[in-house]
C-alpha cells in the first residue's frame, strides 16, 4: 500500500509539473521565437527537483502544525528553496528561429537579438561543467551550459546564420572547432 501512495504522489508531483510548465507557457511566451519550437532550456530535473521540495517543505509544515516548530521553519526553507527551482526553470530560455533569438531570464526583460550581433564566445570550465558564454554587441554576454537541453542545435544555428548575417564565409574562421566547443571569435581575439 506504501508503494502504491509512493506512485500516486510521484504522479500528481511531475504532473503537476507538466501542467504548470505548459500553462506558464501559454499565458507568458507570445513572441515569434517562443512558437518556432526551437529552444535551450535547463534540463527538467530543477522543474522536477524543485516540486518535489515545494511539496516536502508543505509536508513538513502542515506537520510542524503538531509537532513543532522545528519542522515548520526547516519546511519554510525547502519550501523557498523548492519555488526558487522551479520559477528558475519556468523563467529561463533561448528561444530561436531563423533570423534571431529572444533571451529570457527571471527578473529580467527579455530581449531579441540578431544572430549577427554576437562577438564572440568564452569558454569556462568549473567542476566539470562546461560554461559558453557568447559576447553580445550591447556589452551583454549570454550564458549557455553544455547540460542544457538544446544548447548544440543553438550554437550550430546561430554559428551559420552568423556567417550569413555578418558576410563571412566558413573558410575564413580558423576558431571554429564545435568538437572543441568554439563557434564564434574568442573574446578579445
Amino acid at each position: 500500500m506504501e508503494y502504491v501512495a509512493v506512485i500516486v504522489v510521484m504522479a500528481v508531483v511531475f504532473g503537476g509539473c507538466y501542467l504548470v510548465d505548459k500553462g506558464f507557457t501559454r499565458v507568458f511566451r507570445n513572441q515569434q521565437q517562443h512558437h518556432s519550437g526551437l529552444a535551450v532550456r535547463l534540463n527538467k530535473r530543477y522543474g522536477s527537483f524543485g516540486l518535489i521540495l515545494a511539496v516536502l517543505g508543505l509536508a513538513a509544515i502542515f506537520s510542524g502544525l503538531t509537532n513543532g516548530w522545528i519542522l515548520i521553519a526547516g519546511g519554510s526553507i525547502i519550501l523557498v528553496v523548492g519555488i526558487a527551482l522551479v520559477v528558475y526553470y519556468m523563467t529561463f530560455g533561448v528561444f530561436y528561429d531563423q533570423e534571431s533569438f529572444l533571451v529570457t531570464t527571471f527578473g529580467k526583460r527579455s530581449i531579441v537579438y540578431r544572430y549577427g550581433q554576437i562577438t564572440g564566445q568564452q569558454l569556462y570550465n568549473a567542476s566539470g561543467n562546461l560554461l559558453i558564454e557568447l559576447y553580445m554587441d550591447d556589452g551583454r554576454t549570454v550564458q549557455l551550459q553544455a547540460g542544457m537541453t538544446g544548447v548544440y542545435p543553438f550554437l550550430d544555428k546561430a554559428f551559420a546564420k552568423w556567417l550569413e548575417q555578418t558576410g563571412r564565409r566558413q573558410e575564413e574562421c580558423d576558431f571554429y572547432k564545435p568538437d572543441q566547443h568554439c563557434w564564434f571569435p574568442p573574446v578579445g581575439g
